[in-house]
């Protein structure tokens, strides 16, 4: 099942930069680095052009999400490793499992800080300070 069913839309990549970036509501600049990083993966033109596939629009808004929960360039490119390429193969049970991968994360690092706000906040001291 394709993401995109849609007889308009194509599996050929043919956004650009501007287009990725107006679509996703981030920066040029952004895409071009989320590029550069293994994040995105753009098609050259003949003439050095980035081109985009349409889903990587979509890509970028849940690469966004995932870099506000904290997760570093490297820990979304492992993320996103099991997306098919090229993208426009990327189905919805794709997104499904990439969005449960995200969610399982996210919960862990909530975990993982409560138990830290556990210790700054216990009765107990986390360490003795001299007193002069």
């Amino acid at each position: 099942m394709r993401v995109f069913s849609s007889p308009e839309l194509t599996t050929e990549p043919t956004l650009t930069v501007g287009d990725v970036a107006r679509a996703a509501g981030i920066a040029a600049s952004a895409v071009r680095f989320y590029d550069d990083n293994g994040l995105l993966a753009s098609v050259r033109t003949a003439g050095n052009q980035r081109r985009f596939h349409q889903i990587d629009a979509c890509l970028v808004k849940i690469i966004r999400v995932a870099a506000r929960a904290g997760l570093s360039v490297a820990e979304i490119r492992a993320l996103m490793a099991d997306l098919p390429a090229p993208r426009a193969e990327v189905t919805v049970e794709d997104f499904v499992m990439l969005r449960a991968r995200l969610e399982a994360d996210v919960r862990e690092r909530i975990a993982a800080l409560t138990n830290v706000l556990d210790d700054l906040t216990s009765a107990h001291k986390l360490c003795d300070v001299p007193t002069e």
